[in-house]
């Protein structure tokens, strides 16, 4: 019997989607292409070959990698159930078959469009679009876990859809209204010093407005405002 069983699904919706690029989930891992698969439940036509796929892989394992025994530990996963971790799936798996397939860096799956052009504007490609994804169901005989995966091949984007993962607050639920006291304060303003004796009155170029209190006594000599300087270096802050 073949190691692989080659099974192309109906139309999806993608989740967690790496396909341009190989992505490892936490330092230290392996970086690998992959993609999270929501079948609906209604695509019966999908599940059975999905099914029967699964059903030929644990046949070939037991008869050439497990010693005549069966291991039926495979990725597809009930969206209306439990995740791998004992926590439900989330909102849009429901009333979803779920499953994740992958591949490594030498194996990039290909990406195309409805007309099987290929696609590499990274904006097309993302968690919430929906496609049809080819894989191989294969068994496979790793020293700690027997069982079947799923290999990711082909991937085939079809229409957008809502995208998933994105924020559901905004940023005015999180923060309320713009705070007046946050707004910038107005531009200082600068008054030019004079030579010799200044003026009885204020001195008020045109534009500026009134003069500031400390400028108003012709005896304080209209200095510029004290400029402080950083005492490491003698540059002004």
């Amino acid at each position: 019997m073949a190691d692989k069983i080659h099974v192309t699904t109906g139309e999806a919706r993608l989740s967690y989607v790496h396909l341009l690029q190989p992505y490892a989930r936490e330092a230290g891992q392996k970086e690998r292409y992959g993609v999270t698969v929501l079948v609906p439940k209604a695509d019966v036509a999908t599940k059975q070959r999905i099914d029967a796929a699964i059903e030929a892989a644990m046949q070939d394992g037991a008869a050439r990698l497990w010693s005549g025994k069966r291991y039926t530990i495979h990725p597809l996963w009930d969206g209306d159930g439990l995740n791998a971790s004992g926590q439900p799936f989330g909102p849009e798996c429901k009333g979803h078959w779920v499953f994740t397939a992958g591949a490594d860096p030498q194996y990039k799956p290909r990406v195309v469009d409805a007309n099987l052009q290929d696609i590499l504007d990274p904006t097309k490609i993302y968690s919430g679009v929906y496609g049809r994804v080819g894989i191989d169901v294969y068994p496979y005989n790793n020293p700690n876990k027997k069982g079947v995966g799923f290999g990711l091949v082909n991937v085939q984007i079809l229409h957008d859809g809502e995208p998933l993962g994105g924020g559901s607050v905004s940023p005015e639920d999180d923060f309320g209204a713009a705070d007046p006291a946050y707004y910038a304060p107005p531009v200082q303003q600068h008054y030019p010093q004079y030579v010799g004796t200044p003026p009885q009155q204020p001195y008020a170029p045109s534009g500026y407005g009134a003069v500031p209190p400390q400028y108003s006594t012709p005896a304080q000599g209209y200095p510029y405002p004290q400029q402080q300087v950083d005492p490491l270096t003698g540059l002004p802050f």
